[in-house]
């Protein structure tokens, strides 16, 4: 019922569609673009950008929303993420109806649709990987000075500007989602730009995000329309994301105000993506038959319409017919139509202007390669006609001699197209893959590790990402057109040189990094990690007896001190069973770097925890983990150590449930020193602390 609602919504009371600008919808102007179903050729809405004021926008979204998002620390913002994503997954079948509209199946909408909010969903939970802080500290700490009393270090912050996101037609919602997460995890606001061809899906869904009232005033502002001239008052603190066409993002990339304040562009631009067959794969095997069912996926999955998807189809020269035939075979299984038919498994084009391109491009192709499956205007429809909706069928073509004949390495055909050529060994498939200048991904379908490895080696430089595929992945394997949210999405060259999500990577890609220099006691006050040499100060109560809000960065245990003997080290070989001969053999140590039997390195971290533990129960939980551990200096018997336990880092937790124990996980610093002062060991080692405050 709630699907029905929302259809009739889009296609009578909303069949103008609203822009969100600075916290208010408005219609567009005139009569604006028209936008079709896909399926049967009816008018869903109309859109347009005519008169809108970009530069008040952008100005809104940098004083408004950057700085509520700059406030909230990374786990504020990842909680923030996680509800939108509760929020939408719980009504994501209202997209659904209007989704089809776009010539989309069900297939088809899942991933744009469950994908885009998994994507939300997969950001949410990466906040873990972050401080509970608004900035990030990145990489490790650099010694400045032979005294360590200048040091440097590396700290990241959101950019005080906003991002422009501009999204391509084939994924309304899925291309907004996978930039927005990024940007709101990294603390940016954006302007988002669908295409004007299937903005109405993504208005949808920005209306209900709007509504639920979780993202702060100005995170978010969407253009419905063409949107000419957003970036013209973009600044220095700006970003922008585009997806596309190379040749439109190129044109945005020279804009006189990228290049003037020296923008932070991104591109992720369609490209000629292989797909190769090893020579081991041949038919009979799970691999050969992996390929067709791969292949056969990517060429109509969206009807081709995907940055992903598979252009080019590289075998093995005397497998060429056996993977046409078998490749023909199972394209002839996919029926066309509207995707609310039963039995419909590949839709629509997005447009029939899209169509007349896609025909285009054929065209061109078809003069050095020939179709060997398909026929642009021979075919069945289910559920509608020709006429009425942007169908078209899937078209296989051959290119005998691609190295003289590379239109198939330059012309992208954007629908259910793709071409299938031939090698001589994997040499030449390799520089067949990388004939396409550049790729979002190519995949390789193999049981061979060697023949994979050289691909993998040759083949990388010029793909974003490589999917090896054989059996003993396959039934996990989520394809070679899934671009995954932790990793990176882009590629060199044609591809737009440019990434996006990647987890961590892509969050960066909105922050700036500023090295910071100073004293170390500084630097931990700056980054609230501590900093060897930084100030430690002894407190009259013990670490372990106070709970996790009570503890300070740099508070510090200094322990009693032992003695270490013969008998230690016998006894620790005893206990561990570790015999090596430098601990129990002193006939042995000619030739080595030590001058006697030595210590365990690991009896030297027991006897640590022995020193600075307070056994009594009470805040601390559990021991979590060892971060680190190096052992400086060798410890022979004789040697008096000591250990300076400090607080060096506390991460937040949250409560899984209402049950839960309110916790956190503080990192201490554990420095062994001998008589000299010296250090001998240094270890992280985590442990789990209680909070005083269990709300």
């Amino acid at each position: 019922m709630e699907s029905n609602r929302i259809f009739v919504v889009l296609n009578f009371k909303s069949m103008k569609l609203s822009n969100y600008i600075q916290g208010s919808w408005i219609e567009h102007d005139g009569e604006g673009i028209p936008q079709y179903d896909a399926i049967h050729g009816n008018l869903v809405a109309t859109c347009g950008s005519k008169g809108l004021d970009y530069a008040a926008m952008a100005d809104y979204a940098r004083k408004v929303g950057n700085p509520k998002l700059r406030k909230m620390t990374f786990h504020e913002r990842g909680r923030m993420i996680k509800a939108l994503a509760l929020h939408l997954h719980g009504i994501r079948k209202k997209y659904y109806p209007i989704s089809y509209q776009t010539g989309a199946t069900k297939g088809d909408s899942w991933v744009d649709i469950d994908g885009g909010i998994g994507t939300l969903f997969a950001y949410a939970s990466l906040r873990r990987q972050f401080p509970n802080e608004p900035f990030y500290v990145d990489g490790d700490t650099v010694k400045l000075s032979k005294e360590n009393t200048f040091i440097g270090h590396h700290i990241m912050v959101p950019k005080a500007g906003v991002a422009i996101h501009i999204n391509a037609f084939n994924f309304p919602i899925w291309g907004m989602l996978e930039k927005l997460a990024v940007s709101l995890l990294a603390g940016v606001p954006a302007i988002v730009k669908p295409s004007e061809i299937t903005s109405y899906l993504t208005e949808a869904m920005v209306r209900d995000i709007i509504a639920s009232d979780i993202l702060p005033q100005g995170a978010l502002q969407l253009v419905c329309g063409k949107g000419i001239g957003i970036l013209d008052p973009v600044q220095s603190q700006d970003i922008v994301a585009f997806t596309g066409s190379a040749d439109t993002g190129k044109k945005l990339s020279v804009l006189k105000p990228i290049i003037d304040n020296t923008v932070a562009f991104t591109m992720e631009a369609d490209s000629l993506n292989a797909c190769v067959l090893g020579e081991d794969a041949v038919p009979g095997t799970a691999e050969f038959d992996l390929f067709i069912k791969e292949v056969r996926r990517e060429m109509t999955t969206k009807a081709g319409q995907k940055c992903t998807a598979i252009r080019r189809i590289i075998v093995p020269e005397k497998l060429l017919e056996d993977v046409q035939i078998a490749l023909g075979k199972q394209l002839s299984k996919t029926s066309i139509g509207d995707p609310q038919v039963e039995g419909v498994r590949m839709g629509a084009l997005v447009s029939k202007n899209q169509v007349k391109e896609v025909k285009k491009r054929i065209k061109q192709l078809t003069k050095t390669s020939s179709i060997v499956y398909g026929n642009v205007e021979k075919f069945d429809v289910i559920g509608s006609t020709k006429r009425k909706g942007a169908f078209l069928s899937p078209i296989l073509l051959r290119n005998d001699n691609p190295f003289k004949n590379q239109d198939s390495h330059n012309i992208e055909c954007f629908g259910p197209v793709s071409t299938i050529m031939p090698y001589k060994d994997l040499g030449e498939a390799i520089e067949l893959a990388n004939l396409g200048k550049g790729s979002l991904v190519s995949s390789i379908v193999t049981n061979d590790t060697k023949i994979a490895k050289d691909y993998l080696m040759g083949a990388a430089p010029y793909h974003g990402r490589v999917h090896i595929l054989n059996e003993a992945c396959a039934a996990e394997s989520t394809g070679h057109g899934s671009p995954m949210p932790l990793l990176t999405h882009g590629g060199p060259g044609r591809a737009g040189g440019g990434e996006e999500m990647g987890g961590i990577r892509g969050v960066k890609h909105y922050m700036q990094r500023t090295a910071i220099q100073g004293h170390p006691t500084m630097i931990t006050a700056m980054t609230n990690q501590f900093q060897y040499g930084a100030k430690q100060t002894e407190k009259p109560v013990h670490v372990f007896r106070k709970h996790f809000e009570e503890l300070e960065v740099g508070e510090t245990v200094f322990t009693h001190k032992h003695t270490v003997t013969v008998s230690d080290i016998v006894n620790f070989a005893n206990v561990s069973g570790d015999n090596f001969y430098a601990h129990v053999d002193e006939t042995s140590l000619d030739g080595t770097i030590f001058e006697q039997r030595v210590a365990h390195g690991y009896f030297i971290l027991s006897k640590a925890a022995g020193l600075f533990v307070d056994p009594k129960k009470g805040p601390v939980l559990l021991n979590y983990g060892l971060d680190e551990c190096r052992f400086v200096k060798p410890v022979y018997p004789g040697t008096t150590i000591g250990v300076r336990f400090t607080v060096k880092e506390k991460v937040d937790q949250e409560k899984r449930s209402e049950e839960d124990i309110a916790k956190g996980i503080v990192k201490f610093l554990v420095d062994v020193y001998d008589q000299t002062g010296e250090t001998v060991a240094l270890a992280t080692i985590l442990t789990m602390v209680k909070k005083l405050n269990q709300a």
